[in-house]
């Protein structure tokens, strides 16, 4: 899928086009070619090549506004790449590859021990991330994962054509596995990019033991009571860690603006009662605080937090700085943000005589 910017830019600007203007890229801004700078009302068309898109809207004025239109666009049939948590599925079509003079007889990865699932229609490949000759490289915006579908060309003894080889990345950036599948060294040339997330699960448990997950929804809790939360990474990729960021509560689930309490910020705790435990694994992070209510207007309780994963070791990464301001963040090396959000915690009422335990419902932002 494609998006296009399209029709016409309306702005309304205070300042001149220094100050003042609009930046389009095709992706996300910090990596991404930028297509384009308005700084004036215009008729103008951008088309990503991708499912993503973004649109910078800088102004020193308060007052600066600006509006667009946009729609989606059906993207190439002939290859499919999605990065799921735990592995890459890349799909080719038959009918494509043999239509180019190509058989499927031969087709294999960087690893041809890894085969794939062949139907009448399709080439189907379930790519491990940690396995199947998937190489893996970060840098200080990105955390990659790069794997190759061979299709030698037709021939024994002598060949007329090239091998056709698909090359496939998954990058996590900015919250979002980055899946880029293009052709190489052949006169076809094919680009897939397409966007995920990792996937974190933010769960209470019971003590500092961390053994029991709470299972009832909502979980009710007496005030001041110790809680207890574990945030996991779900993926194949053993060499990451994950790292709790910022927390803040709020009584609105899908507002944390209007009305929110802060627990910790940047690493840093912001209530007293805000405690950090061990943790078994790099890719868990266990974390607690006291029970609280806001004070004369709701009974319930949502926690939203925002979680850091880097390469695991990468000690110059933010995941070991620990409590630092954000100005001080380092940015030579990786690290992707997610968001999570968990609750309600409601306060138990007087009369009831006994906890309520176990997994509570997750929602990822």
């Amino acid at each position: 899928m494609h998006f296009l910017i399209y029709s016409y830019f309306f702005l309304r600007l205070q300042g001149g086009c220094q100050n003042d203007y609009i930046e389009i890229y095709d992706g996300p801004p910090k990596s991404s070619p930028l297509l384009g700078r308005i700084c004036s009302s215009s008729h103008l068309t951008y088309t990503s090549s991708s499912n993503f898109m973004s649109v910078r809207f800088y102004s020193e004025y308060s007052s600066g506004s600006f509006r667009a239109r946009y729609q989606s666009l059906p993207a190439d049939q002939n290859t499919t790449l999605l990065c799921l948590p735990t592995y890459m599925y890349a799909v080719v079509d038959r009918h494509y590859l043999q239509s180019q003079g190509y058989s499927v007889g031969n087709i294999s990865l960087a690893d041809p021990q890894c085969t794939p699932n062949i139907t009448s229609t399709e080439v189907i490949f379930n790519i491990s991330y940690s396995d199947c000759g998937t190489s893996r490289q970060g840098n200080n915006e990105t955390i990659t994962y790069s794997n190759v579908i061979k299709v030698p060309a037709p021939g024994t003894v002598i060949k007329r054509q090239k091998d056709l080889h698909f090359h496939i990345s998954c990058k996590m950036l900015q919250n979002t596995w980055v899946q880029v599948m293009y052709i190489a060294d052949d006169i076809i040339d094919v680009n897939k990019t397409q966007y995920g997330r990792y996937e974190v699960s933010l769960t209470f448990y019971n003590s500092s033991t961390f053994q029991w997950p709470v299972h009832d929804f909502p979980y009710y809790v007496d005030m001041d009571q110790n809680l207890y939360l574990q945030a996991s990474l779900h993926s194949s990729d053993q060499n990451l860690t994950v790292f709790v960021d910022t927390c803040v509560a709020s009584p609105n689930s899908s507002d944390f603006r209007t009305l929110v309490y802060e627990l910790s910020k940047s690493g840093c705790p912001s209530d007293s009662t805000y405690f950090l435990y061990p943790s078994p694994r790099s890719d868990i992070a266990r974390f607690g605080f006291n029970s609280f209510s806001f004070v004369n207007r709701f009974p319930s309780v949502f926690l939203r937090c925002e979680l850091l994963v880097c390469r695991y070791h990468d000690y110059p990464s933010r995941c070991y700085q620990g409590c630092v301001s954000r100005f001080r963040r380092n940015a030579d090396s990786s690290h992707e943000q997610v968001n999570v959000v968990v609750g309600p915690v409601q306060l138990r009422e007087a009369h009831a005589e006994s906890r309520n335990i176990g997994p509570l419902g997750n929602a990822v932002s």
